[in-house]
């Protein structure tokens, strides 16, 4: 594939240093045809919808100031976009993982399996499996309904996550319905992947469609979402509680649906009646042990059918929440939706964005027109761009170690040579391991888009347990020299929420190659699960 380089705001800095970079703009989509796609959401300008220009620029200076990870979002009033940005390389037009986001499109699945009514929540788990019931069926285990998966009430106290992700043998439900219920279902929220994806087994049951089939002509479809990826477990059903791909206008249109309760250009798509269930409070969750005040919380506010309530501020919001900050927020009162994708390091961080900009910004009417304003927003909104580390260009030990191979130590990754090849603008990065060999262009002060198939990457918190299916994946890479003997790639995997920073130490004849995961910023408990790789001439 044509790998291609993307401007950043660097080629100043590129000057000063003497380096003669091309820095290009590339049309790598088009958005006013992006905008004109007859799926798309109708655009509109904020003040038409009562919006304030300035306030929506603040949020979004507040976001990179305040270093919120976004990487991109869209603003929805009276059912028309009024603000949508992308932080490059992310774009518009590409999907992004929405982890626990898929919940609710999970949930929604069940409603419209109620509604066809192939199933009732009141339903008890265990009809479903009967091949995969444990020997001795528990009291608690035999009382589990349906409404207790949507609640995460199953009755475990803990995630049942990680058992079922460590499956062996037999099937994912199998592992589920084995393990130990502490409560009695219903009565108790704790917080449970395991249950999303029994959810979606049950759909597929009596269904007889994986979760993604189910919702094409159902969901995807009426809504003109396309390219809908979702990962399953190694038997074809869907992960359900995580492993969903859609892009911000995607969720954004996903958040409009329920906004409209359930009605999509005058069809009746999903009951107003699940709705109102799905998004009013259930059960309460705000047992956390946790020393944050309530009414400051939006995780301790009450839970509905996988929807999130939130706190007093938010005037009667909701939404659909996915780990480092997707989401697909609804305002009922302010008639808005706010879309988001991010790799954000604090919720709270963006929450507090959102109810202290956003919303008080949402007033009643149009608004008189604000051009300098609007023009202000609009050139920052088309400038968005992460921009790449550059600490020095080139070193002297380029021309040493430039086309000479590696030799790399035996290793779980099976990397058997590393070879790097620099030049005046960019650095490709050869890898061979026993599938071949793996390339990666890095710019300088720019990012250069590619697709790649190396081994261990993108990493995902799902990864030990749920293996991914796909095997190529868009990137964006960059390089950058932080003394002479070491270099530092990052690489951005724009369709998932992370990155890596791949650490290259050169020492006479040796080299050292780091892997670290941007995970490892945000959760200082986990631990990148690639080996360090060693090696010489």
């Amino acid at each position: 594939m044509k790998q291609l380089p993307l401007r950043t705001d660097r080629r100043a800095f590129l000057k000063q240093l003497g380096i003669g970079v091309s820095l290009l703009t590339i049309p790598s989509y088009d958005l006013l045809a992006y905008r004109r796609d007859r799926n798309a959401l109708p655009r509109s300008t904020p003040e038409e919808q009562g919006v304030l220009s300035e306030e929506i620029l603040r949020f979004v200076n507040e976001a990179e100031k305040q270093n919120a990870g976004l990487h991109g979002f869209m603003v929805v009033r009276h059912g028309d976009v009024v603000a949508e940005g992308w932080w490059a390389p992310y774009r518009p037009d590409i999907s992004h993982d929405l982890y626990s986001l898929s919940k609710n499109v999970t949930s929604t699945a069940v409603g419209l399996a109620v509604q066809e009514g192939k199933l009732s929540i009141e339903d008890k788990v265990i009809s479903f499996f009967p091949n995969d019931l444990p020997a001795t069926v528990s009291e608690n285990l035999a009382a589990m309904r349906v409404r207790d998966l949507l609640t995460m009430s199953s009755g475990h106290a803990t995630d049942t996550l990680m058992p079922v992700l460590s499956t062996k043998e037999g099937t994912w439900a199998k592992t589920f319905l084995s393990l130990p219920l502490t409560y009695q279902p219903g009565t108790r929220f704790v917080y449970n992947t395991g249950a999303t994806y029994m959810l979606s087994a049950i759909v597929q049951k009596v269904t007889g469609q994986p979760l993604l089939t189910y919702l094409q002509p159902r969901l995807f479809g009426p809504l003109g979402i396309t390219g809908a990826e979702w990962d399953s477990d190694p038997h074809g059903v869907n992960f359900g509680g995580a492993g969903l791909r859609l892009k911000t206008e995607d969720i954004a249109k996903f958040g409009q649906l329920y906004l409209q309760k359930g009605v999509w250009k005058g069809k009746r798509i999903l009951s107003e009646k699940w709705i109102d269930e799905a998004t009013s409070f259930q059960i309460a969750n705000d047992d956390t042990g946790t020393p944050t005040k309530k009414e400051d919380d939006d995780i301790k506010q009450g839970y509905g059918y996988q929807f999130w309530l939130s706190r007093p501020v938010a005037q009667g919001a909701y939404r659909a929440e996915g780990a480092f900050c997707q989401y697909s927020i609804v305002m009922p009162k302010q008639d808005a939706v706010v879309a988001i994708n991010a790799e954000g390091i604090s919720t709270k961080r963006v929450m507090d964005l959102v109810w202290g900009i956003l919303l008080p910004a949402m007033k009643d009417g149009a608004l008189p027109a604000n051009r300098p304003a609007r023009q202000e927003l609009q050139t920052k909104l088309t400038s968005l761009t992460l921009v790449p580390p550059v600490s020095k260009v080139h070193s002297p030990l380029e021309a040493t170690v430039s086309g000479r191979p590696y030799t790399i130590k035996t290793n779980t990754m099976n990397v058997s040579a590393i070879t790097f090849q620099f030049d005046a603008d960019a650095t490709v990065f050869t890898l061979r391991d026993n599938k071949g060999e793996h390339r990666i262009r890095c710019g300088i002060g720019q990012w250069i888009l590619g697709e790649t198939n190396i081994p261990g990457s993108p990493t995902n918190l799902l990864g030990a347990g749920l293996p991914l299916p796909r095997t190529n994946w868009k990137i964006a890479a960059s390089g950058t020299w932080t003394d002479e003997k070491t270099y530092v790639m990052t690489w951005r995997f724009y369709e998932s929420a992370h990155y890596d920073i791949v650490t290259c130490q050169f020492d006479s004849d040796t080299l050292t190659v780091t892997y670290a995961n941007s995970i490892t910023r945000i959760l200082k408990q986990y631990k990148d699960p690639r080996p360090k790789l060693t090696g010489s001439w």
